[in-house]
């Protein structure tokens, strides 16, 4: 009966209105649902179709997803990887790889926002703060990666990108005081090894081997071993698209380098060179930039699908086949210790994905092999004597 008196009173007597009624204080409890045009928290949203170069990978199974990621971070990066060691063949164009970036994140942030133009959701979803970091661990990485082109030989570079593994189990265990496990630092040791055996092979057949070139890329690695898991985690944090990631992150990476160089001085040689080659440089950097792009959005598609530690593995495949193909099409010394070096660091690599993955992984163990061996020679004696 009190329930029938207060459905009949003029404060519940209005239509669209949900209220809870307090018999003395008449307090009142509002529930209101957010209209689909309000953003939703991260924590609720649905998943989004992931759209790669105006194509939506969500349509396909996961093993043809895996297949048309892998087949663009390789196609797209090693044509990359050639016209970044063609323009830095250029003579004279050494000293400005801070110039290069620069062009290279303008290009970026071109793209990025045409390509979201074209797609319909145009909201930011990750916060203006979130990007600040990323690009500024993005100017580090491609910047400082660049430049060290000036001092070391490609292969050197890529080696070295290879084994961005060590400085994470450096900082994990000063920073967060992790412990790992003997395959871990097997990895470690291995890509240890390998590196200092490439970098001393190195310095020893390359005439213009430079120490600064080795600080350079070693910042570089830093940078790019916590870029890739601060990307991971804000776009499955916020669920922010591809092209918003790459139009956001290059295109404030752009203004920290322009500011810079222009606190530097470093802008007006820079200008002055490529406008007296500008095909070799701002022709070569377009085609750079648009392999570049195209190579980001499928890292970053992978990096949203299958996680960083996949992605880490495709994109360290990719840079063996580049030092191959930098032999290959390009002159310059070669040494058998580059090719045993080279192993070590893929032993490394190997262990590292064997490390993250053990429970999936069953390697056989020897006394495994020797009973297996014994078992299938009773078996082919018994199926003789039968």
């Amino acid at each position: 009966e009190k329930q029938a008196e207060d459905d009949n009173s003029p404060e519940c007597s209005e239509p669209g209105t949900m209220d809870l009624k307090f018999t003395s204080s008449r307090k009142y409890i509002s529930i209101s649902v957010p209209s689909k045009s309000q953003a939703m928290s991260p924590h609720i949203k649905s998943v989004d179709d992931v759209v790669v170069l105006g194509m939506n990978l969500s349509k396909f199974s996961k093993p043809t997803q895996f297949f048309i990621c892998v087949s663009g971070v390789f196609m797209f990066y090693l044509i990359y990887g050639y016209l970044q060691e063609l323009i830095f063949s250029v003579e004279g164009f050494k000293p400005f790889g801070w110039y290069l970036t620069l062009v290279q994140f303008g290009f970026y942030s071109i793209f990025g926002l045409i390509e979201l133009q074209l797609i319909q959701d145009k909201r930011r979803r990750i916060p203006g703060k979130t990007y600040m970091i990323i690009a500024f661990l993005t100017v580090g990485t491609m910047g400082l990666s660049n430049t060290s082109l000036g001092y070391l030989n490609y292969p050197t570079q890529v080696i070295f990108k290879c084994c961005k593994l060590i400085p994470v189990m450096i900082g994990g265990v000063f920073i967060q005081g992790k412990r790992y496990n003997i395959v871990d630092v097997s990895a470690a040791l291995c890509m240890s090894l390998g590196l200092i055996w490439f970098t001393l092979a190195d310095s020893t057949v390359a005439p213009n081997f430079n120490l600064t070139g080795v600080i350079l890329i070693s910042l570089a690695l830093c940078a790019d071993a916590v870029i890739g898991n601060v990307q991971e985690k804000a776009m499955k944090l916020h669920n922010g698209s591809n092209s918003e990631m790459v139009l956001y992150s290059y295109s404030i990476g752009f203004v920290y380098i322009l500011f810079g160089l222009t606190c530097t001085s470093g802008l007006s040689p820079a200008v002055t060179f490529c406008s007296k080659h500008p095909v070799q440089t701002y022709g070569y950097a377009f085609l750079f930039s648009l392999t570049g792009y195209f190579g980001i959005s499928f890292v970053l598609a992978l990096i949203k699908i299958f996680g960083a530690l996949l992605a880490v593995t495709v994109t360290t495949g990719r840079k063996a086949m580049s030092i191959v193909l930098s032999f290959l099409f390009f002159a310059k010394p070669f040494t058998l210790q580059y090719v045993w070096s080279g192993l070590l660091v893929v032993l490394g690599i190997f262990l590292n994905v064997y490390s993250k993955n053990m429970d999936k992984i069953k390697l056989p163990s020897l006394l495994g092999l020797w009973k297996k061996s014994v078992e299938d020679r009773k078996s082919r004696t018994l199926s003789q004597t039968v």
